[in-house]
């Protein structure tokens, strides 16, 4: 989630200056989250992605209920969750250099289609009552290889949207949509659950896809510049050089991995929370699931709120929240405490994540965007999967509530190192050159 910085280059925005000025003086109160609706193109893309999020947190909530139900098992829990993330932490990097050499919109086309199809198969199998657990484990192994090349083109494609001078307020407001789709899809999907069963989530998943490929279907936008492409193994080579060459990218890169790694990672134990620590059900799953996501639906706002100048260390103090807050999470055995808790937590990690990526987006040269961005991918979801395998399997053997403290307490310990790195190499954000 990016700062606006004056000398980011990128294509103008769908509407000409005089039309951008007449809307000013139209509309000079309206808040700078709302101006972002202006651009044509931003608002098909808002509509669609705000329907289609929606059906895939239904799917993100329902796939983990449906393989607890089938194995009572927290170590295929983690398997689970593993595969559908770990194709990002590998394959990530080949879609940010994608993301710099094609046209962003036809691509988002092809994944989304694709997308579709996963969770079609997923709804048929589950309807029919013919699905297994390792049918649901491969399929959402191909989830995470088509996010690995959707994620940084549908990120670098919100510049071309909007243009630069509405960049940072666009970002703002896309991490404001996925996460009100956080809070609606699981509380659909909790409720579908016990009704019907997790096969109406699925499908409503799949149907939900025709809202963005109809949104990216009457997009128009400037075409971008040529660039030269180079082998692909090179150009990821290159973009690897280019983020651990730049302190500032650096240790943001690796703070936000870490914490990913210990501590977001819990998501993947909700339904052994909702029925081994709090007794409940599928509801209860939703119930939780709501409340981190409005939890990091307030986190979106506060990224908005956050100057460039409170940047430096807003990344550490978020960091040091979400420990904090997943320590007392592990030891609630409420739900109403639980749901509670879990909006400072969720808040926290949103804004672990919104601030590091503002930060990156600020200092990385704009050729480099797409593998920059892949790179923050592969930090922030791609570290996911590793530590929801180990923590499945350290919750199998000493408890859920011991697991999740213990990566909690590592996050804390992670931002104290950042810290004290930062004050020693005093650091501070700056922007990259103009083209």
């Amino acid at each position: 989630m990016s700062v606006e910085p004056d000398n980011i280059i990128g294509t103008p925005p769908d509407e000409p200056p005089a039309e951008q000025e007449l809307a000013e003086l139209v509309h000079p109160r309206r808040s700078g989250l709302l101006k972002v609706f202006r651009h044509r193109n931003y608002r098909l893309f808002f509509t669609g992605q705000l329907i289609s999020l929606m059906g895939s947190w239904m799917q993100n909530t329902a796939q983990p209920w449906l393989v607890y139900s089938l194995t009572h098992s927290t170590v295929l829990l983690g398997v689970t969750s593993f595969c559908s993330t770990v194709p990002v932490f590998l394959m990530t990097p080949f879609g940010g250099m994608v993301a710099d050499r094609v046209d962003r919109r036809k691509f988002l086309l092809v994944t989304q289609s694709a997308a579709m199809l996963q969770a079609a198969i997923l709804a048929a199998l589950t309807l029919s009552g013919m699905v297994q657990v390792w049918e649901i484990i491969c399929l959402a192994l191909t989830m995470g290889l088509i996010n690995s090349f959707d994620i940084p083109s549908r990120q670098s494609m919100t510049l071309d949207m909007v243009g630069r001078d509405d960049l940072r307020h666009a970002i703002s407001l896309n991490s404001m949509m996925f996460n009100l789709a956080r809070i609606v899809g699981p509380t659909i999907a909790g409720a579908l659950i016990a009704l019907v069963g997790e096969g109406i989530c699925f499908a409503l998943n799949a149907v939900s896809f025709g809202a963005v490929l109809v949104s990216l279907l009457l997009m128009k936008l400037a075409p971008r510049a040529p660039r030269v492409s180079q082998r692909a193994l090179r150009e990821i080579a290159d973009g690897y050089r280019y983020s651990f060459r730049s302190p500032q990218i650096r240790v943001s890169l690796i703070l936000v991995a870490v914490s990913s790694m210990f501590g977001a990672a819990y998501v993947s134990m909700m339904p052994a929370v909702a029925r081994d620590l709090l007794h409940g059900d599928a509801t209860s799953v939703g119930t939780l699931m709501s409340a981190a996501g409005g939890g990091a639906l307030i986190g979106a706002y506060l990224l908005s709120r956050i100057t460039e100048k409170q940047l430096v260390y807003a990344p550490v103090a978020a960091a040091i929240s979400f420990g904090t807050g997943l320590v007392l999470f592990a030891h609630s055995h409420w739900l109403w405490l639980s749901a509670f808790l879990l909006l400072p937590t969720s808040a926290s990690l949103m804004l672990l994540g919104g601030t590091t990526n503002t930060i990156i987006q600020i200092v990385a040269h704009e050729r480099f965007r797409g593998r920059v961005i892949s790179h923050y991918t592969q930090s922030f979801m791609g570290m996911m999967p590793w530590g929801a395998l180990l923590l499945g399997t350290l919750a199998s053997r000493i408890g859920v509530t011991n697991a999740i403290s213990i990566g909690g307490a590592i996050v804390i310990a992670s931002a104290a190192a950042a810290f004290y790195s930062r004050r020693r190499a005093g650091f501070t954000i700056q922007h990259a050159p103009a083209e």
